[in-house]
C-alpha cells in the first residue's frame, strides 16, 4: 500500500506517517556499477585508518561503522524525508504504521533547520498539552534541538507509557519559551468522527488517512446520507497524511470519476502518474468547504488541492504544511531499509506545493485567546460559507 507519510515522521510516538508518499512493498534494487569519477579506495583507507589507529580497538564495531557509512552517505543528501534505518529501526517503522504506539502522539518535520510540531494527534498528550502546529522544539529534556535530526529527536521523545518527556516549545507570539512536561501514553490514531450543525451541515473532522480510514469513512457517510445533511464541511485541520489510497478514495466521495487527485513528477525520469478518482461520487452535488491549517500535510494537502482544482471548493484556515516529495521504502539484504524520495507530487492544475503549501482562500487564524475562550472562528467561517453555497 502506498502510504504518503509529512512525513514526516510521526512523532513521538511513531516514525513516518504523513510526510510524502510511503509505499510499503519491498522493491528490488537494480545492480549499479561502481562510477569511474569515484575512487572507492578511499572509504577502505579510511576504514583501515580507524581499525588500525583507533584509541580503543576493542570498542570498534564493524557492523555499525558499515550502518554508519550509509548513513552518512544518506545525510549527504540532506533531504530530511530521505533515511537509513536499521533492521531493529524498520521493524518499528513498519509497527508504527499499524496506528498504535507508545509516546505522545504527535507528528514533527524539520523545517528551515528546526525541529517543528506538524501536529499533534486528536486525543493524545501531546494535544492534551496544548502543543499547537507550527511550534517549534528548541530543547529535549533541557537538551538543545538545534540542528537536530528526525530520528534523534524520535528516540529522544518517544519512550514508555508513564514516563515523562520535557519539550522547550517557541510560539510565534511567545517572547520566550515555554515548556511542556508531557507524560508518554499508548497512541491510538483515531480515524474521524462526524456531527451534524445546525440540521443540515455534516461536519467531517478526518484525523488521519490510516488502513481503517477507508472504512470508517464509507460509514460515517452512509450515516451523512441518511440524515438531514445537505452540505458538507471537511475538516483536515492537523492531519498529518496517510496512505495514497485512503486519500484517493476519499476523493471519490466528492469529484467526477476519472478527476485528477495527484500526480507524481519523477523528474530526471520524464514520466508522470496520475492518480484518478475511482469513487461512487455520491457526495458529488453537495456543497462543500475543507478546513486546513499548519498542520495539513501530504494527504490532506493532496485531497484538499483536489477538491478545490476540480470543483473550486473554498479552503478556510491557514497556509498547510507544505510537503510535496514521495517516498518509497527499499528493505536492504539484511532487514536495514532505506526510506528514499523518488518524486515530487503535483496538484491538478500541475502546481508544486513543496515548501509553500495550500494557501487558503480565506485566511482565519485562532488566537491563543480564541483557544482559552473554545472558540473556533475557522469553523465559524466555515459555516458561515456554506450555508451561502449552493
Amino acid at each position: 500500500m502506498t502510504l504518503i507519510k509529512r512525513i514526516t515522521i510521526v512523532v513521538l510516538i511513531v516514525a513516518v506517517f504523513g510526510i510524502g508518499f510511503f509505499f510499503g512493498k519491498t522493491q528490488n534494487s537494480k545492480i549499479v556499477t561502481q562510477p569511474e569519477d569515484v575512487n572507492f579506495s578511499l572509504f577502505w583507507e579510511a576504514w583501515n585508518l580507524v581499525k588500525q589507529r583507533y584509541v580503543e580497538p576493542e570498542e570498534i564495531n564493524n557492523q555499525d561503522m558499515v550502518y554508519g557509512s550509509i548513513a552518512g552517505m544518506v545525510e549527504s543528501l540532506e533531504d530530511p524525508y530521505t533515511v537509513f534505518f536499521q533492521p531493529d529501526e524498520t521493524e518499528k517503522f513498519l509497527e508504527d504504521v499499524t496506528g498504535r504506539f507508545e509516546g505522545v502522539g504527535m507528528e514533527i518535520g524539520i523545517r528551515k533547520g528546526n525541529l517543528q510540531v506538524i501536529a499533534p494527534l486528536e486525543g493524545t498528550p501531546a494535544k492534551r498539552a496544548g502543543l499547537r502546529p507550527g511550534d517549534i522544539i528548541v530543547t529535549i529534556d533541557e537538551e538543545s534541538a538545534r540542528d537536530i535530526t528526525i530520528e534523534e529527536a524520535v528516540s529522544l521523545i518517544r519512550g514508555p507509557k508513564g514516563t515523562e518527556v520535557t519539550l522547550g516549545v517557541v510560539r510565534d507570539d511567545w517572547p520566550t519559551p515555554k515548556e511542556f512536561k508531557i507524560e508518554r501514553a499508548v497512541i491510538e490514531v483515531p480515524s474521524l468522527k462526524w456531527e451534524l450543525i445546525d440540521g443540515n451541515i455534516a461536519h467531517i473532522n478526518l484525523y488521519h488517512f490510516s488502513e481503517k480510514a477507508t472504512a470508517d469513512f464509507k460509514a460515517a457517510s452512509m450515516e451523512i446520507l441518511n440524515s438531514g445533511a445537505d452540505r458538507i464541511i471537511l475538516d483536515l485541520r492537523s492531519n498529518p497524511g496517510g496512505y495514497l489510497e485512503v486519500a484517493q478514495d476519499i476523493a471519490g466521495w466528492f469529484l467526477e470519476k476519472e478527476s485528477v487527485v495527484v500526480v507524481e513528477d519523477f523528474g530526471s525520469i520524464d514520466t508522470k502518474q496520475i492518480y484518478k478518482a475511482e469513487g461512487n461520487s455520491r457526495f458529488l452535488n453537495y456543497p462543500l468547504v475543507v478546513l486546513v491549517n499548519q498542520g495539513s500535510a501530504s494527504a490532506s494537502e493532496i485531497l484538499a488541492a483536489a477538491l478545490r482544482d476540480n470543483r473550486e471548493v473554498p479552503l478556510v484556515g491557514e497556509t498547510s504544511f507544505g510537503k510535496g516529495s514521495v517516498q518509497q521504502l527499499q528493505k536492504l539484504s539484511d532487514g536495514s531499509s532505506i526510506k528514499i524520495t523518488i518524486a515530487r507530487w503535483l496538484t491538478p492544475s500541475g502546481k508544486l506545493i513543496k515548501d509553500i503549501g495550500l494557501k487558503p482562500d480565506y485566511r482565519v487564524e485562532i488566537t491563543e485567546e480564541d483557544l482559552q475562550e473554545d472558540k473556533d472562528p475557522q469553523l465559524e467561517k466555515a459555516i458561515e460559507l456554506i450555508k451561502d453555497l449552493r
